[in-house]
């Protein structure tokens, strides 16, 4: 099952997060985004143990946001605390 996003939540997310609606460019901003689309997928796995395809494109989105997580960390690591703290996640 793909999460389709509609543009207005994702501007809403990147207006959020990524300082701006159209800078979807931002580490926080994208990040933010695969975080939306995780949470998605995992709800949706709950419901469907055998979708292996969502599985699949779960692992994959949950290895981009943790590189997207090293990078930030790495960059300034204020921000990541702010982050991972805004958006709930472990690390």
């Amino acid at each position: 099952m793909a999460v389709y996003l509609t543009k207005e939540k994702k501007q809403e997310i990147f207006a959020e997060y990524g300082g701006n609606a159209n800078n979807s460019g931002s580490a926080e901003g994208q990040i933010a985004l695969f975080t939306y689309r995780i949470n998605g997928l995992s709800e949706h796995l709950r419901a469907n143990k055998k979708d292996h395809s969502c599985r699949r494109t779960l692992l994959s989105l949950v290895g981009k946001r943790r590189k997207l997580l090293a990078y930030l960390a790495s960059k300034d690591i204020n921000k990541y605390r702010d982050l991972i703290a805004k958006l709930g996640i472990r690390k």
